[in-house]
């Protein structure tokens, strides 16, 4: 049975998540809005180095795979939101990494997981693949914005396990990380530099409010993930912060004015059933 302080502590980084990924979309210029929050990570990672140990280095590999895949999850991620709503895209990138990770964690780091757990995780995935179906503001399917949205799940599965691992070989969850943003922004600013020249000047001088809103809450919401991984399994962990769905579309609906439709409803009871599932799992 998963703690109640980490169910509650995952809970808390899926409503960040939420919060954070609603005002990129939410932003009329998403690229700035995304380069703003990935370097608003560096201030708070830089806070808190003096606060935790020094990874052990046998973690560095994992650092710098870490760091490649959050990268391309940005990107990608980007690219999506340009093409879908934040209640088609965020759940599709979202659904697939619980089920990867758990058939990855199962079948190749032979990691054990009980029937009630692996029921849990699939009901949601399951669930919140389920939003594939829901139909854009024309009525019209955007299988588009779904690929990208998908092989944006792919990235989250890749950096989840990656992570999840690594936090365990450093010895320090919030230090791992707090390394691995900082080589992320590294490398994703210089990948803005030379696509868009101008972006981050444009961000750091106009956009400190994302910044620090934004930047703050994913940092702080990952580093309690990357915290859970070594508290619990990592195919739990990264399926019950997918309950981020939930919020997400409370943000989609009330803030965004997207529609609510019978699907996304279903949805997201599927994934409080599994999340329920999870915390009585043994």
């Amino acid at each position: 049975m998963i703690e109640t302080h980490v169910l509650l502590i995952v809970l808390l980084a899926a409503a960040l998540h939420a919060s954070w990924n609603a005002l990129v979309k939410g932003a009329s210029d998403k690229l700035v809005s995304m380069t703003a929050v990935v370097l608003g990570h560096v201030p708070f990672a830089l806070l808190a180095l003096p606060f935790v140990p020094l990874p052990d280095a046998a973690s560095f590999p994992y650092i710098i795979g870490g760091a490649a895949l959050h990268v391309g999850y940005q990107l990608f991620l980007f690219w999506a939101y340009r093409q879908g709503d934040l209640t088609q895209v965020y759940p599709i990138a979202r659904g697939t990494a619980p089920l990867i990770v758990a058939a990855c964690s199962v079948l190749i780091f032979r990691e054990a997981l009980t029937t009630l757990q692996l029921v849990a995780i699939t009901t949601i995935g399951c669930g919140i693949m389920s939003l594939v179906l829901v139909r854009g503001a024309q009525g019209l399917h955007n299988p588009h914005g779904a690929m990208l949205a998908l092989v944006t799940g792919c990235f989250v599965a890749g950096y989840s396990m990656v992570d999840g691992y690594g936090a365990r070989a450093a010895g320090t969850p919030v230090g791992f990380y707090a390394w691995e943003t900082i080589l992320n922004a590294i490398v994703f600013s210089c990948i803005v530099a030379t696509a868009s020249p101008g972006t981050l000047r444009k961000t750091v001088r106009n956009h400190k409010k994302i910044m620090a809103i934004g930047g703050g809450a994913s940092f702080v919401a990952y580093a309690l993930v990357v915290w859970a991984f070594t508290q619990a399994p990592i195919a739990v962990v990264t399926a019950l912060r997918e309950s981020s769905i939930v919020f997400a579309l409370l943000i989609g609906v009330f803030f965004l004015k997207e529609r609510l439709s019978l699907v996304k409803l279903v949805s997201a009871m599927l994934t409080m059933l599994g999340a329920l599932m999870l915390r009585f799992s043994k």
